[in-house]
C-alpha cells in the first residue's frame, strides 16, 4: 500500500515511518469499520457462522468469501497497528501518541472477540453485540486519528506569529470603491445583454449548485428506500428546481450584504454588486424573486420541504452572513448547517417527515464542511484578514487549522460509517468512502508537510472529490445497485 512509502506519499525526506504507519493504520481500521457497518457483511456473517475460518461453508458462495476476506483484512490491519506501536516505542514518540496507539492496540483483541460473537451468533446475534462491535472499532479509529494528529503537530507545527489571537484586533481598512472603469467603452446590444445576464448568474453562486443539489438527491434516494412510491419525476424536479432557486437567492443576498467587505478582498472585489454592475436595489429584488420562486417549487412538494427551504435561505443569508461570519471563529463550523439542510429537504420531499437516516446524512455534510472549507481559508488567509473575518487560520494560526482539518475529516468518516449502519447501503458506498477518504487523508497529511497554498488547494479539491463521489455512490447504491 502506497501509504507505507512515506517519502513518496508524504513528500518528506525525514524519518516518517511512524507517521506513514499511523496513516496506514487509520485507513486500515476505517476499512474494517465501514465494511462491518454495511448490510453486505451482515449477510456474509450468516453464510459463515464459524470462526475464525468457515468450516463446512460453501467456498463458491460470494458471501463466504466476503466474510473470510474481512477476517484476513482484520489480521493484516492488526499487524500494521502492532508495527506502529513498535516503531513508536523505538522512535521515542510523544507520550500522547504512544498512549493512544497502545490504547488502540489493547482494544484490537476486544474488537476481534466481539466480531467472533457476531459471526458465530449469525442472524441471532443481538443488536447490543453488533453495536458494541461497531463502537469498539470506532474507538480504535478515533485513538489512531488522535495519535496521527499529535504526531503531525509535533513534526510540522510551527509558532504562528501572524495569528490574531483576539478577533477584536481585526481592523479592516476602509473599503476601496471597486466601481467599473468608466473610461472603457460600455458594451452595447447583445454583448450588453450577455454581460448583464452573466452578472445575475454570478449572483446566484452557480459553483455551489451541483454539490448541494447532489446532497438533496442523496437525501431523496435514501428516503426512497424507506418510502416506496414516494420518489417520482415531479418530486425530483420540484425539489432540485427549488434547491437551485434557493441557492441562488442565498447567494444573491450574500452578495448584497457583503458588498463593502467584498471590495477589500482580492478574491471577491470583482463581484457584480461590489463593482456596481448590478445595483443593490436590483440585486435585492432579484433575490426576493428567487426566494418566492423557490418556496413555490417546494410547496408543490410539501409544506415541510418549503419550511426547510426557507430556513436554509434565512440561515445562510442572515445568520451565517451577518452574525457568524464576521463575529466568531466558529463561523465555518456552525455555518455547516446551511449545507446540511439540503439533505433534510431531500428526505422530507419524499417522506414528508425528518427521519434518522436523513439526519445522519446531514451530519456527514455538517462535519465535512470544516474539513473542506478550512483548506480554502488557509489558501486565502491574507484575504480573509483584509476582510476582517475571524477565520480559524487568521485567529488561531495555520498549525491549529491543519490539525482541525484532520480531526473533522476523521469525524466525517465516522459519520459516514453511522450512515452505513442506519441504512441498507452496500459495497459501492463502502468502497467509495474508503477509497476517496484515503485520497482526502493523503492530501491533508501532505498539507501538514508542505504548508503551501498549492497543498491547501489540493486538499480542498480532494474534499470536493470525496463528498461528490460519496453522494453519487449513495444515489446509485440506494436506487440502482
Amino acid at each position: 500500500m502506497s501509504l507505507l512509502t512515506p517519502r513518496a506519499v508524504l513528500g518528506t525526506d525525514g524519518d516518517s515511518r511512524l507517521t506513514a504507519l499511523l496513516a496506514a493504520s487509520v485507513l486500515g481500521v476505517y476499512l474494517l469499520v465501514v465494511v462491518g457497518a454495511t448490510a453486505a457483511l451482515a449477510e456474509a456473517a450468516q453464510a459463515c457462522s464459524s470462526w475464525p475460518g468457515c468450516a463446512g461453508a460453501d467456498l463458491s458462495n460470494p458471501a463466504v468469501l466476503v466474510a473470510l476476506g474481512h477476517r484476513v483484512a482484520a489480521t493484516v490491519v492488526g499487524v500494521v497497528v502492532l508495527a506502529t506501536a513498535v516503531v513508536g516505542l523505538r522512535s521515542g514518540a510523544d507520550r500522547r501518541v504512544l498512549a493512544t496507539v497502545f490504547l488502540a492496540l489493547a482494544l484490537f483483541p476486544v474488537q476481534v472477540s466481539v466480531g467472533a460473537l457476531v459471526a458465530t451468533g449469525g442472524s441471532g446475534a443481538g443488536a447490543l453485540v453488533s453495536n458494541a462491535h461497531l463502537l469498539v472499532g470506532m474507538t480504535i479509529f478515533g485513538a489512531l486519528v488522535l495519535a496521527l494528529t499529535w504526531r503531525l503537530e509535533a513534526e510540522t507545527g510551527t509558532d504562528d506569529d501572524r495569528a490574531v489571537r483576539d478577533p477584536a484586533q481585526l481592523e479592516p481598512p476602509e473599503p476601496v470603491d471597486a466601481a467599473t472603469d468608466t473610461s472603457a467603452p460600455s458594451p452595447s446590444g447583445l454583448a450588453r445583454v450577455r454581460a448583464v445576464a452573466g452578472a445575475y448568474i454570478q449572483l446566484m453562486k452557480p459553483r455551489l449548485m451541483w454539490l448541494l443539489c447532489l446532497v438533496a438527491s442523496a437525501g431523496m434516494a435514501l428516503a426512497a428506500t424507506t418510502t416506496p412510491g414516494g420518489l417520482s419525476v415531479p418530486v425530483v424536479a420540484a425539489t432540485l428546481g427549488g434547491g437551485v432557486l434557493a441557492i441562488g437567492a442565498s447567494g444573491t443576498y450574500n452578495h448584497v450584504l457583503e458588498r463593502d467587505i467584498d471590495k477589500r478582498m482580492e478574491r471577491t472585489a470583482d463581484r457584480p454588486v461590489a463593482t456596481h454592475e448590478v445595483p443593490v436595489r436590483n440585486a435585492f429584488a432579484f433575490g426576493g424573486l428567487l426566494t418566492v420562486a423557490a418556496l413555490g417549487a417546494f410547496l408543490s412538494v410539501n409544506l415541510l420541504a418549503a419550511a426547510l427551504g426557507l430556513a436554509a435561505i434565512v440561515f445562510y443569508s442572515v445568520i451565517y452572513t451577518l452574525v457568524l461570519k464576521p463575529n466568531t471563529v466558529q463561523n465555518t463550523v456552525i455555518g455547516g448547517a446551511a449545507g446540511a439542510l439540503p439533505a433534510l429537504i431531500g428526505w422530507a420531499a419524499v417522506t414528508g417527515d425528518i427521519g434518522l437516516p436523513g439526519l445522519a446524512l446531514a451530519g456527514v455534510i455538517f462535519l465535512w464542511t470544516p474539513a473542506h472549507f478550512y483548506n480554502l481559508a488557509l489558501a486565502y488567509r491574507d484575504d480573509y484578514e483584509r476582510g476582517g473575518f475571524p477565520m480559524l487560520p487568521v485567529v488561531r494560526g495555520e498549525t491549529v487549522t491543519r490539525k482541525h482539518i484532520l480531526l473533522y475529516l476523521a469525524a466525517t468518516l465516522l459519520a459516514a460509517t453511522v450512515l452505513a449502519e442506519l441504512t441498507t447501503l452496500g459495497w459501492l458506498y463502502a468502497a467509495t468512502t474508503v477509497a476517496l477518504g484515503a485520497v482526502f487523508l493523503v492530501a491533508v497529511v501532505r498539507l501538514h508537510y508542505e504548508r503551501s497554498e498549492g497543498a491547501a488547494f489540493r486538499a480542498f479539491h480532494a474534499s470536493n472529490a470525496y463528498l461528490g463521489a460519496l453522494l453519487l455512490a449513495i444515489v446509485l447504491d440506494a436506487l440502482v445497485v
